[in-house]
């Protein structure tokens, strides 16, 4: 952010964004959480610091407050990235890596929910998202983490809540509680690329399952992690997949003195507040399109529980192997779309069938053929007025398999 390099803060390399990044120190820290320092962040933050004004704001940041406006231009300008993200966090310390990496508001709410009245111990607790959830749920809270400035964050963070919450530094792999639930959010970037081998997280997913053999463990991972992979580290319980605003968030491990007997996988939408697992029915037919086509939320496919959702919701599959639903009226608050018409898909046609419903503004969902949405839709060309969506699917298998168009209305 500057030429030099402030008291209080040194530049390091951002692995996974090739930028050089502010990075805090306990000096820095004290000197945020002080008087001078909250006045100075409140001054701070009445300056718009846009990419058209950061030059001027840090120009002025540096005539008043000289060697500490980098560390309070950064704060300031993270503080507004995290309103999104973690409402109510105004106050609140950050790192840029500690803000990527913190769990969503909404999902920490969720997993806290689920722990309420338990005795939680989160291990790798950073700048305390999760502890601030914790605190207003579990009967009790204690959070610990290696790095030190982090947790100096942290106690920061808690205060500004009111969250009497024990803070200490300790290494995730060698437990200092007893009788606990622990949480663990592991680190999923090894030499600044982001890593799928869950045994290359840190601290490693299968030294974490073996130091905690049976005890009460939940591990926040990423979306796309390996099930299979899971369950040949030994992993037996559940396997919790969370989405919101469409958008799926996490995978979760619950061991299995979390989570109801049977149950290994479990789908939560939510802004739906709709939770869905394997332990319902799950039978279904597969039939041609009925007035609706639904596509589930990403966190029931990612989550293997597509025919589940079907059943509960009197859908059925438009093929075994292809997540589309399809059925007669749509679940509640669930976006569909409605069937106009139904082509075998060929560019040609398909831009036939446009023309023949007016389409101007297209839409295109695929499924199960290789298709880019955007470069065909730039090859369609749609001049019309109507707003459509088309769904682009396989269905059927071996030589039966075709891929259809079906031009539909979005619901909204």
């Amino acid at each position: 952010m500057a030429p030099d390099r402030p008291e209080g803060l040194v530049l390091q390399r951002d692995g996974h964004r090739g930028q050089a990044v502010l990075a805090f120190d306990l000096e820095s820290v004290a000197y945020l959480r002080s008087d001078e320092g909250r006045g100075a962040l409140a001054d701070v933050a009445g300056r718009p610091l846009t990419p058209a004004s950061l030059v001027a704001d840090i120009a002025w940041a540096r005539t008043r407050f000289a060697e500490r406006a980098g560390i309070l231009v950064e704060t300031v300008r993270l503080r507004r990235k995290a309103a999104d993200k973690l409402p109510g966090t105004a106050d609140w310390l950050f790192t840029d890596e500690a803000l990527q990496q913190a769990t969503a508001g909404v999902v920490a709410s969720h997993r806290a929910g689920r722990l309420t009245g338990a005795r939680v111990h989160d291990a790798t607790c950073s700048i305390g998202t999760e502890l601030a959830a914790l605190a207003d749920r579990a009967g009790y809270v204690v959070g610990s983490d290696l790095d030190p400035v982090r947790l100096a964050m942290a106690r920061n963070n808690l205060d500004t809540g009111g969250r009497a919450v024990p803070l200490l530094r300790a290494d995730a792999l060698r437990p200092v509680t007893r009788d606990t639930v622990v949480l663990l959010d592991p680190a999923r970037r090894r030499g600044g690329r982001r890593t799928f081998d869950p045994r290359e997280y840190t601290p490693p997913l299968d030294v974490a399952l073996d130091v905690y053999a049976g005890r009460d463990l939940v591990v926040k991972c990423a979306p796309g992690v390996d099930f299979g992979a899971l369950r040949r580290l030994g992993f037996t319980g559940e396997i919790e997949i969370t989405s919101h605003a469409g958008s799926v968030r996490e995978a979760c491990l619950w061991s299995a003195g979390l989570t109801p007997a049977g149950v290994t996988r479990r789908a939560s939408v939510l802004d739906r507040g709709e939770e869905l697992t394997d332990a319902e029915p799950d039978e279904c037919p597969v039939a041609p399109a009925g007035r609706w086509i639904v596509d589930p939320d990403g966190a029931i496919v990612r989550a293997g529980l597509v025919r589940h959702y079907a059943a509960r919701h009197g859908l059925w599959q438009l093929d075994p192997e292809i997540a589309y639903l399809s059925g007669d009226r749509l679940p509640d608050g669930v976006r569909g779309f409605e069937v106009l018409d139904q082509v075998a898909y060929q560019e040609k046609r398909l831009r036939q069938a446009l023309a023949a419903h007016d389409a101007g503004s297209v839409e295109i969902l695929v499924r199960g053929v290789d298709v880019d949405p955007d470069a065909l839709r730039r090859r369609l060309k749609p001049r019309g007025a109507a707003a459509v969506s088309v769904v682009v699917t396989r269905l059927g298998s071996g030589t039966a398999s075709r891929a259809t168009a079906f031009i539909c209305r979005p619901s909204h």
